[in-house]
């Protein structure tokens, strides 16, 4: 079942390559449940098919990496890009966008957490296995308060302009 406005987020764990050690958090991948991730905070979440690949790396960070400003003026504390690869991948390509502390690049790598939420795909056919759709939600303190699932193929309701303009 799709997760749905007004829902919480289930439980579940994301992982995030963390590029500078600081207290409770090592240099490296550190695995975070998602429920104390977004207790008390707005969070913009976007999640797509894949790092590196074209309309990701081209149009979907760089639109929230441009925006973050904005969308923090607008109450968001946070921004993250969900993706189903590794932690060490999700780093990679974070520092590839320039996207190290703007945009958390947060690791689904057995698409357990895109699964749970309804929004996992099969990209069996392009070689890719399970994956994500492409979509973004605005969460406030575990709970979606909007939500923007992509046609298969489009890329135009996921946007940083669409989540900005919802606020």
């Amino acid at each position: 079942m799709t997760i749905k406005v007004g829902d919480h987020l289930p439980e579940g764990k994301l992982a995030e390559f963390i590029e500078t050690e600081t207290e409770g958090c090592t240099l490296g991948p550190n695995t975070f449940n998602v429920s104390d991730l977004v207790k008390g905070k707005t969070i913009a979440i976007f999640g797509l098919p894949g790092a590196y690949t074209p309309t990701c790396s081209a149009k979907h960070v760089p639109g929230y990496v441009e925006h973050e400003k904005a969308l923090k003026a607008k109450g968001v504390d946070e921004i993250w890009c969900i993706s189903v690869n590794d932690a060490f991948v999700m780093g990679a390509w974070g520092r590839d966008q320039k996207a190290t502390g703007i945009v958390r690049m947060m690791a689904d790598g057995n698409a357990d957490f895109s699964k749970a939420i309804g929004l996992s795909a099969d990209f069996s056919q392009f070689g890719m296995g399970t994956r994500s759709q492409r979509y973004s939600m605005l969460v406030k303190d575990g709970v979606v308060e909007h939500l923007n699932v992509e046609a298969p193929g489009k890329f135009e309701v996921s946007n940083a302009e669409t989540m900005l303009a919802q606020l």
